[in-house]
């Protein structure tokens, strides 16, 4: 690997990790100080990110061997295209949402913000880059404790009790995780994605049922990531129950049970796996249906635009999986551009239910009628452009995102069921949109009497922070050319395995042909 490139890869992951230990240790009192430190250490890794998807672009599979020790008996970090896009997204969304936390005086609420928000940071980063199975559970790991720490961020019973109930079933996952792991390296010797790859390919028969039962549990447990139905009564409720900006970084968080879905089945469980080729799949696509379903008719049962914005992470998640779970390369690309749609819709939606909260006073984020409020009139658009880019209606990213996933599923078994689930939940979303936008705006209204002014910190910054989210929205539908290109050749870098195998394992390893 190219010696600068294998600099900005290992600071993907040293940074965060250098930065949040420093905030613990040097500055847990300094609170300006602790600011400018992580906004800047964003603000690098928006550099990084971006350096490292201009070198993935051109297709070469990158591999930096921690400490010199080569694969598979060493870590190794990983870049192709897939792995930089996700860093570069992570790095844009924790940009916006720290810059909003600061400008809001949100991150004063507890301790430690700053520190759990680097450490975040690193297990993301972490779990994109690795290409070691053990080690995707360590920065699994990472990721529960961080953002465990950030969700009871502000205090109070809700969040406690949203708490609890996330790490037991999380850690429910990574007993389960445990045990996939154990299985295959049971029977394979080797917990390296790359070696897994060449290993599994060249099972004998008899090995065979225990890889397809641990390429089974490994979906279980990156579906309770993600959230797939039966596995996601866990996150409305904990989602809807954190701060506004510790929510909106959320949003990023079950695409790594995507993420971990994605890479898994291409590399390790694709074509050539025997048994275990995408073995995953005819149980993933009628749990995305439901998934889907269950994710936009939750926004009508929702009591307030948290709960709202919980319930459409779900149902975007659905969409995607439903794209994915077909494992062809024509719906992965679409897949990968509505991760990015989605993310960034995701979490404006909950800074803005943020920022609507704050202004109602006593009503806060509830869907029921009351007085005007101050900014009523710029917030009521910022809610409407929001609502257009979670529906997914033109002209924002979503529109091109589920277009792309239409087409790219229509020559599919399965295409049908796709197309019928899309086109009735967008239905759905707009009617259950409309309805809390009557009640908050127009029907309030007519309300008599404003909610009285107070004093609110980073008003216009807190805006500007959602706005950009839309911008990146609209960003995404006016580049869509050269986006939708990029994801196009992700996906056929994931379906043909062999690059990464030799990046990782060299020439030799006798990787897939």
């Amino acid at each position: 690997m190219n010696a600068s490139i294998s600099l900005l890869v290992a600071a993907a992951v040293v940074l965060p990790a250098v930065v949040g230990a420093a905030s613990v240790l040097m500055l847990r009192h300094r609170l300006d100080a602790s600011r400018l430190v992580s906004l800047g250490a964003c603000l690098a890794l928006v550099g990084i990110a971006a350096a490292l998807v201009v070198h993935a672009s051109g297709g070469t599979t990158e591999s930096y061997a921690l400490g010199n020790w080569r694969a598979p008996f060493g870590i190794v970090l990983v870049l192709d295209r897939l792995s930089a896009m996700m860093l570069l997204l992570t790095a844009g969304l924790a940009t916006v949402v720290m810059t909003y936390a600061v400008a809001t005086g949100m991150d004063r609420k507890g301790w430690h913000f700053h520190p759990l928000f680097q450490f975040q940071l690193l297990g993301l980063n972490g779990a994109f880059l690795t290409g070691d199975l053990f080690n995707l559970f360590v920065f699994f790991e990472v990721l529960l404790i961080a953002s465990y720490g950030l969700l009871l961020h502000g205090q109070g019973p809700m969040r406690l009790k949203a708490g609890v109930q996330y790490v037991v079933i999380n850690l429910v996952g990574s007993t389960l995780f445990l045990i996939g792991v154990g299985l295959l390296y049971g029977v394979t010797g080797t917990l390296n994605m790359a070696d897994l790859a060449v290993k599994v390919a060249a099972a004998p028969a008899g090995d065979q049922g225990l890889i397809a039962a641990s390429a089974l549990i490994l979906t279980v447990v990156f579906a309770l990531k993600a959230a797939v139905v039966p596995l996601h009564f866990w996150l409305p409720g904990a989602y809807s129950a954190a701060t506004g900006a510790v929510a909106a970084l959320f949003a990023i968080m079950t695409k790594v049970g995507a993420y971990a879905i994605i890479r898994t089945s291409t590399l390790i469980f694709g074509e050539d796996a025997g048994a275990a080729a995408f073995v995953a799949g005819p149980w993933l696509l009628p749990a995305a249906i439901a998934t889907t379903f269950i994710g936009f008719i939750g926004l009508f049962a929702a009591r307030g635009l948290r709960e709202m914005a919980a319930w459409s992470v779900i149902g975007s998640m659905g969409m995607l999986l439903s794209a994915i779970s077909v494992f062809r390369v024509e719906a992965m690309g679409p897949a990968l551009y509505y991760v990015l749609h989605s993310t960034l819709a995701g979490a404006a939606l909950f800074l803005v239910a943020d920022l609507i909260g704050k202004r109602r006073g006593e009503h806060g984020d509830a869907l029921t009628l009351g007085p005007r409020f101050r900014q009523s009139g710029l917030l009521s658009g910022l809610f409407f452009l929001t609502a257009i880019g979670v529906v997914g209606l033109p002209p924002l990213s979503g529109f091109i995102g589920k277009l792309l996933i239409l087409d790219g599923v229509r020559e599919t078994p399965a295409a049908a069921w796709i197309w019928g689930t899309i086109l009735i939940t967008t239905l759905i979303g707009v009617l259950a949109f409309a309805r809390a936008g009557s009640l908050l705006f127009w029907k309030s209204a007519e309300v008599e009497g404003e909610i009285p002014t107070r004093a609110l910190r980073g008003r216009v910054v807190g805006v500007a922070a959602a706005g950009g989210l839309l911008a990146a929205l609209a960003l995404l539908t006016v580049l869509a050319g050269p986006v939708t290109a990029y994801t196009a050749a992700a996906a056929e870098q994931l379906f043909e395995p062999r690059a990464y195998i030799e990046a990782v394992l060299g020439e030799t390893s006798g990787g897939r042909r």
